[in-house]
């Protein structure tokens, strides 16, 4: 078994996000090193872990070191395991905008999760943004007002599939743009995929999304990442958005996602 608390962390930025080094996911993890590795993740927010190499089976037990993973409805899945969904971005499609996973349920997933197979040379990095670092420079009156406000999107999964042709929008789902994560802290949850927003006038959403879209993007609260083959990555869905560059042209991109969330509510 791995030995307790025996891993390094690099800190990212100052903000969130780090690298874990000196701890090999592909075996059994005990459980204060689980606790600490949830702490970690709670704080970070983004961990990334280089060259883990994981099956898809082990890809699935290291999610759910931190959530249970989650069985999409929609996604292809991997020959090898049911809760994993293997993308190639040359027959998927490519995701070049901000966004955050799974805003069609309720809850959104908790986390999202990736082990690289194959990258591009040069470029393909990822950005990810933290969204309660960019809640806590709104000003006062700002936060009072989004209290009572929420963001609508599209609640079709099928929509959401890979390679989805987006038909009419029928039925719609909300959620507020302002969410206390499990680590105590508020932060924006809102993405690009939003509709419109709700608690306001349609004049005073058509100013506001594009105002807290724009805010929640600024270089101050991102930190990037770039990718070789083996490498795993999870991030808290729920605290942070992201977007993965097209900068590599028609460069190889292929990575195996899982996902976690917690029960719909009803």
């Amino acid at each position: 078994m791995t030995s307790t608390l025996t891993y390094r962390i690099h800190r990212a930025g100052p903000l969130f996000g780090a690298e874990i080094s000196d701890i090999d996911l592909a075996q059994p993890i005990d459980d204060a090193t689980r606790t600490a590795l949830r702490a970690e993740f709670d704080e970070h927010k983004v961990l990334v872990f280089r060259s883990a190499n994981l099956t898809p089976a082990q890809q699935v037990e290291a999610v759910r070191i931190f959530d249970e993973p989650f069985d999409h409805p929609t996604a292809v899945r991997h020959p090898e395991h049911p809760l994993v969904y293997p993308y190639d971005v040359q027959s998927t499609g490519k995701a070049s905008t901000w966004h955050i996973g799974g805003v069609w349920r309720t809850p959104p997933f908790s986390i999202e999760s990736l082990v690289y197979e194959e990258v591009s040379e040069l470029g393909g990095h990822t950005l990810w943004a933290d969204l309660q670092a960019a809640y806590d420079d709104l000003s006062e009156p700002v936060k009072v007002l989004l209290e009572g406000v929420s963001a609508v999107y599209d609640s079709n999964a099928v929509h959401y599939a890979q390679g989805a042709d987006r038909g009419e929008i029928k039925q719609t789902v909300s959620h507020p743009v302002v969410r206390l994560d499990r680590n105590g802290r508020k932060g924006l949850f809102v993405s690009t995929g939003a509709l419109r927003l709700e608690g306001v006038t349609d004049r005073e959403s058509k100013a506001l999304l594009p105002f807290l879209l724009d805010h929640a993007s600024s270089p101050n609260y991102t930190i990037r990442f770039g990718w070789n083959a083996g490498d795993f990555v999870l991030w808290n869905n729920l605290a942070t958005w992201h977007y993965a560059i097209d900068d590599y042209g028609v460069g190889p991109r292929r990575y195996r996602k899982v996902l976690a969330a917690t029960p719909e509510q009803s």
